[in-house]
């Protein structure tokens, strides 16, 4: 039976802080929906301490801020997008247009259409999340979106200069300066300097993710990717300081950010345990990494791997980081998580920036019933269908009626019967050919 060295915050703390947060993102998102400009304005001063004459940057506000970016960085910055592109097409090439005749004279499809437009969210609050910009922005854009703006908050007084140019090196039509629920809510409800788009994507933290769950119906959204989650599987064929590397390393999102070890070794748990205190006394974003870890890191131990694939089932994190002597096991055998790095190789850092998959990820259990960002989201996958002959009008339209009288459809029947007595009398080849 799986032991629990560390547990994280009771349920019943989680639920008020929830509360809170359900609240005070129902009182932003009346106040754009009612007063649309002037609640931006006010809002963003009241948050961000920012309120330009316009959040839209311009054309040469971008070519300013591209130009303090230094070489290398904006060398690194294509690199990932080149990656994340690269795979995003990758993924766009496996969906296949389809058209099949399932029947004599009867033809079923389907196309795979982009969303007209969407609205990207780019976190840069404690960090300037510049990655995000290319998992939603470029990712889109290989789906064949027409029109995608972007918003991220202002940085220490202003727009961030390596966000902008991710922004812009993905294809981003409009880019704003302007962060929060109240950047979600313009994006998604319009207002009279912002119009409104049909979807909104990207992570954030608790207060984004609960704006997009309260606005999802009006607008589609792409997941609900709260605070960043991260699990660690690990038996004795690493060591502690890697496991308390990568659980720290992914802690130092914020202090609500889950970080979980999951282990058979009780002797790798206490000494990661024991690294993670060491690491915290040296590591610069300790503030945060360390809150994370005392509020919401847990340590589990387990009797076998197959308790810790069924444990990490029911965690069903994020991210989930593999470091066992046969991590495919875990690859072949979990269901619930939002992306697998697997080996010691690799890492959620990775993921996070370079590597090419995309970071956007389920969280809060939601990997029990959805994946994460991709092209796919992207895209709506729409039916169509065509009756190609009378016979086969006839023979559909005669199971219709009947069907449809079963449920007590008799103007559903009707539509059937009106093109019985038009295309002709039963067909005894095409019955049996349904049946």
């Amino acid at each position: 039976m799986a032991r629990f060295l560390k547990r994280g915050m009771d349920a019943s703390a989680i639920k008020a802080a929830d509360l809170k947060v359900r609240q005070t993102v129902e009182g932003i998102l009346a106040q754009v929906e009612e007063r649309k400009d002037q609640a931006i304005r006010e809002l963003s001063q009241r948050f961000d301490n920012w309120s330009p004459k316009d959040f839209r940057l311009s054309l040469a506000e971008i070519e300013r801020a591209i130009s303090q970016v230094s070489k290398r960085d904006l060398e690194d910055i294509k690199f990932a997008q080149t990656q994340v592109r690269n795979f995003a097409q990758k993924q766009k090439d496996s969906m296949r247009d389809l058209e099949v005749e399932t029947l004599p004279g009867v033809i079923l499809g389907h196309r795979h259409i982009p969303v007209n437009a969407i609205g990207c969210y780019v976190p840069g609050g404690r960090y300037p999340m510049v990655a995000s910009a290319h998992m939603s922005i470029v990712t889109a854009r290989v789906a064949g979106v027409k029109r995608i703006i972007a918003c991220a908050p202002p940085f220490k007084g202003g727009p961030h200069p390596a966000i902008v140019a991710a922004m812009h090196f993905g294809g981003a039509d409009e880019i704003y300066v302007l962060g929060g629920v109240q950047a979600v809510a313009a994006m998604a409800l319009g207002t009279e300097t912002i119009a409104a788009v049909d979807m909104i994507v990207g992570p954030g933290n608790a207060y984004v993710a609960e704006a997009k769950r309260q606005l999802f119906g009006r607008v589609g959204i792409d997941l609900l990717a709260g605070p960043t989650e991260t699990l660690v599987i690990a038996d004795d064929s690493v060591d502690g300081e890697i496991c308390a590397t990568d659980l720290l390393g992914q802690a130092e999102h914020g202090p609500t950010s889950p970080a979980v070890l999951l282990t058979n070794s009780e002797k790798l748990a206490r000494d990661t345990m024991s690294e993670i205190e060491r690491l915290l006394a040296i590591l610069p974003t300790a503030d945060a990494a360390g809150q994370a870890w005392k509020d919401c890191g847990e340590v589990i131990v387990c009797d076998s791997i197959d308790e810790m694939v069924r444990e990490a089932d029911r965690i069903a994190s994020e991210h989930v980081q593999v470091m066992t002597r046969d991590p495919d096991y875990f690859l072949a055998n979990m269901t619930n998580y939002g992306s697998l790095f697997l080996g010691s190789r690799t890492n959620v850092a990775y993921g996070d920036k370079v590597i090419g998959t995309n970071h956007t990820l389920p969280t809060k259990k939601a990997a029990r019933y959805t994946g994460g960002l991709w092209v796919g989201k992207f895209l709506k996958t729409c039916t169509y269908q065509k009756v190609l002959t009378d016979e086969a009008s006839a023979m559909i339209g005669e199971y219709c009626s009947r069907l449809c009288i079963l449920e007590g459809f008799a103007a559903h029947a009707e539509q059937a019967n009106v093109r019985v007595r038009r295309y002709g009398r039963k067909n005894v080849g095409y019955a049996q050919a349904a049946e």
